[in-house]
């Protein structure tokens, strides 16, 4: 793209990104006013948030998938005009059954953040993209406490319509400027969305979101919900089946297997545990009236501005991580950030007799989460192929959907376990026995990224040999094998060489052979032969599809014909 057309590129994906997570998180603030302006329940009210989070994880890996295709600008757009007609819904004087409506279409937004990374990624310089790519991830987080305010403030002025109103105007504008901004997909490229894949990724989550949100099930039919979550567990080995023996999966399941994203969804599954348990407790301890022998009776608003450090510091981490990766590796960034938010929770459970205590204690958590989101995308796309950033992405996305809501629902049960009979609010040593479970949390979120580390380490360091993840023999390496037919423009091909050798080094591949003698015996031709090998098969992929050897291919353009395969050694 011309420099140009990237500066404004740029802050249209950060505010595509933005719009879609502050308007996913608009349920938050606003569950009591939904109860009472339509004499509903809480519970009911409640899935106003779950029903969002719920379309949003299923419509994140169906997005991925047409995000990997040949329309993904035409994705994007018809997705921002649903989202578009669901706020509209919200602010409209319809029954409660349109505002949940609503409210799914909202929440399909969500799945949105995963293509403004593949866009970045292909459409911007490599070195550009990454830093990009990073502050999408991190945006996406801080959206929540952008939004949470924002609607309190609106809902104490004007009401419920009046705070769902802001979700129209914004998601309005989005929708704009993606039709601006955003360019079409690359050439070459195809998609096919798995529908049965989606309907029982669908029917899982939908069990396991449901079985998050309904903490009365847990503690009165014990039973049942053990019987539920057993189904949810089916229905997703199920699904990995169908994804398994498709030809054109909705999630890639073999490339999920490899120890680097495996690794990566674990620390992202646990991680967002952590993260969204510690984001609830702190606003609701604000808002408990210090009656209760503690909390601080502040309003939907003024607790909503607790939410100003998290937003503040997570966007100061994200600018700061792609610095400081030049130096540190993204895994140990990951369990540095893991270690930052396990400091927010020892900080929640040693002092929370000040207001400004619990700032402080948002103020840790938005820096750690920062870091930690920024760090993620860089540890699953480096062994992601470009055509694959915005499939591989969403998964990340729905696991962290889901670890969300099971932070949610975690904090729910321990602090529900900690009430007495007849009392109204949990006891104060509820909150300190949650936030212990969240330094459990983000202790285990620490160790699986050393561990991702020491991984690292190990296929980057040649004296020491890597390990087949299921065979425990050595990892098969990776070969470029290319075969040329004809030159018919030596002077392309020389600053093809140029440009590729030194992608090939930046990607740590090493090259064995190139347009020396040829012996062919059989059926095969003495031709110019080039032979490039790599640690990993994955890697070989990766650097094929890296922005710098595409400038390469760039300037070869038509000018030779050649044969070239990327091949999978053997242990």
């Amino acid at each position: 793209m011309a420099r140009s057309e990237a500066r404004l590129l740029v802050p249209a994906l950060m505010f595509i990104a933005l719009v879609v997570a502050a308007v996913a998180s608009l349920g938050t603030p606003l569950i009591t006013s939904v109860a009472t302006s339509f004499h509903v329940s809480l519970g009911s009210a409640q899935w106003t948030l779950t029903v969002a989070l719920l379309s949003g994880a299923v419509a994140t890996p169906v997005l991925g998938r047409l995000g990997a295709g040949p329309h993904r600008r035409a994705a994007i757009l018809a997705t921002l005009a649903v989202v578009v007609a669901g706020s509209a819904l919200t602010v409209l004087p319809l029954p409660f059954a349109w505002l949940l409506a609503g409210r799914a279409a909202q929440g399909v937004g969500l799945g949105l953040t995963a293509l403004m990374m593949g866009v970045a990624r292909d459409h911007l310089p490599e070195e550009r993209s990454a830093a990009v790519i990073a502050l999408i991830s991190v945006v996406s987080i801080i959206g929540a406490g952008v939004g949470y305010p924002l609607a309190a403030l609106l809902a104490e002025l004007g009401g419920v319509r009046a705070a769902y109103g802001l979700g129209l105007v914004v998601t309005a504008a989005a929708l704009l400027t993606a039709w601006r901004s955003v360019p079409e997909a690359p050439e070459g490229r195809s998609a096919h969305v798995d529908v049965a894949g989606a309907v029982v990724l669908a029917a899982a989550l939908l069990l396991v979101l449901f079985l998050a949100g309904e903490r009365n099930l847990w503690s009165r039919h014990l039973a049942v919900a053990a019987g539920l979550a057993v189904v949810a567990v089916v229905l997703l080995c199920v699904w990995a089946v169908i994804e398994l023996r498709s030809t054109t999966p909705l999630v890639d399941v073999r490339a999920v297997r490899h120890p680097a994203v495996a690794g990566a969804n674990l620390a992202m599954f646990v991680g967002g545990i952590g993260m969204y348990l510690l984001l609830t407790l702190i606003t609701r301890y604000a808002q408990t009236p210090p009656g209760a022998g503690y909390g601080f009776g502040l309003t939907t608003f003024v607790a909503g501005l607790v939410l100003i450090p998290f937003s503040v510091l997570g966007f100061v981490a994200g600018k700061l991580t792609p610095r400081v990766r030049m130096r540190i590796p993204d895994p140990l960034l990951l369990a540095g950030s893991a270690v930052v938010v396990g400091g927010g929770f020892a900080l929640f459970a040693a002092a929370r007799s000040d207001p400004a205590e619990l700032f402080a204690a948002m103020g840790v958590l938005g820096f750690g989460v920062g870091g930690f989101s920024a760090a993620m995308p860089g540890v699953i796309l480096a062994v992601t192929p470009k055509s694959e950033t915005s499939s591989a992405m969403s998964f990340n996305y729905v696991v962290r959907s889901v670890g969300y809501s099971l932070g949610s629902a975690i904090g729910g049960l321990i602090l529900a376990a900690g009430t007495g009979p007849g009392h109204l609010f949990p006891d104060d040593s509820a909150y300190t026995t949650a936030a212990l479970a969240g330094i459990g949390a983000m202790a285990i979120t620490t160790l699986t990224s050393l561990a991702l580390a020491r991984r690292r380490s190990s296929e980057t360091n040649p004296y020491v040999r890597s390990t087949h993840p299921h065979t425990g023999g050595s990892m098969p390496k990776g070969y470029w094998v290319s075969v040329y037919r004809t030159i018919s423009d030596p002077e392309k091909l020389a600053a093809y060489n140029v440009l590729a050798a030194a992608a090939v080094k930046a990607g740590g591949g090493r090259t064995f052979a190139r347009g020396g003698r040829v012996v062919a015996h059989d059926a095969g031709i003495a031709e110019r032969t080039v032979l490039v090998e790599f640690d990993s098969f994955e890697q070989a992929v990766a650097v094929r599809e890296s922005a710098a050897y595409q400038e390469a291919l760039a300037v070869l353009s038509d000018g030779v014909e050649r044969d070239f395969r990327i091949v999978e050694g053997i242990d």
